[in-house]
């Protein structure tokens, strides 16, 4: 038996454009403080599943990236907008991210933690991405924007996308915009979990920033006899061979040298040529001589 596939796989730009858009009507609060983040923290982690999302201002510098300016944490009622430009990313909230009973939603998952971890390390657990599940309903759309548009029959608008995140005052735009990037995530997974999986076995593995491997220890055993022994032997042989093959490179370079210096010398002295004879006119007395002999 077959399963009705229940959401059309992909949407096109000018069909989400004429759909209405969908904004967040519950509480939003700024966290700016080290006091409110543990607030903040406190409340989020009395909940199984919150919406997460994160900002970053934009940089139009090949090559250059900035840091996350803010990062979104949201209920159904409530959403924190946590300002990491203001704010050290304190360890109430690192315990949060690492909280596996603590369900956070999102959409590119790997690629916020990868920011956040420019700020501090994390090993995140507990994160579901939209991404990586939405085949299973036979949805191939990714953007958070599509997946809306396909699931809630909704627009996210995304004109502050890349408006200053790390501004002295985020306007009521750029409030509105992240609260509801946060919370709509919540809405979208709510609304997949309500229909059966029409390609259960599509789901995808969330590629998370993997962690570099830890040092090797050293052993604080000592080796068997017998393997030092046969060490030992190994060491008392290596300096006779070392010695044999030395002196066969001095012999070869001595001979080698010799050579060398014999042809220099030959080539350095100069050949003796002997000046051809040559008669000499007599001078006038010469020629007086021999006319008084």
């Amino acid at each position: 038996m077959s399963i009705e596939q229940p959401f059309i796989p992909t949407i096109t730009n000018e069909q989400t454009a004429e759909l209405p858009a969908i904004r967040f009507e519950g509480e939003v609060q700024i966290v700016d403080t080290e006091a409110q983040l543990n607030e903040a923290c406190e409340y989020l982690s009395q909940h199984s599943v919150i919406g997460f999302d994160t900002e970053t201002r934009p940089s139009f510098k090949a090559g250059v990236t900035n840091r996350v300016a803010l990062i979104q944490l949201s209920t159904t009622e409530r959403c924190y907008l946590i300002r990491l430009c203001r704010v050290r990313m304190a360890r109430p909230l690192q315990d949060l991210l690492e909280n596996r009973d603590v369900k956070k939603v999102g959409a590119d998952v790997a690629g916020d933690i990868r920011s956040l971890g420019q700020l501090r390390h994390i090993r995140p657990e507990g994160f579901i991405d939209l991404q990586t599940i939405a085949p299973q309903w036979g949805i191939e759309e990714k953007s958070l924007r599509k997946l809306s548009a396909i699931v809630l029959g909704k627009r996210v608008s995304k004109a502050q996308r890349l408006s200053n995140w790390e501004a002295a005052q985020l306007t009521e735009q750029q409030v509105a915009y992240a609260a509801t990037d946060a919370w709509v995530c919540l809405e979208i997974l709510s609304a997949l979990e309500a229909v059966p999986k029409s390609h259960p076995e599509a789901e995808r593995a969330i590629a998370m920033p993997q962690e570099r491997p830890a040092k090797r220890a050293k052993s604080r055993f000592r080796k068997p006899a017998s393997a030092q022994t046969t060490s030992k032997e190994n060491v008392a042989e290596q300096p006779k061979t070392a010695t044999k093959i030395k002196s066969k490179a001095v012999q070869t370079n001595t001979s080698a040298n010799e050579s060398h210096a014999d042809k220099t010398n030959t080539e350095s002295k100069p050949h003796s040529r002997r000046r051809p004879f040559r008669h000499r006119k007599p001078t006038n007395q010469q020629r007086k001589n021999e006319t008084k002999e």
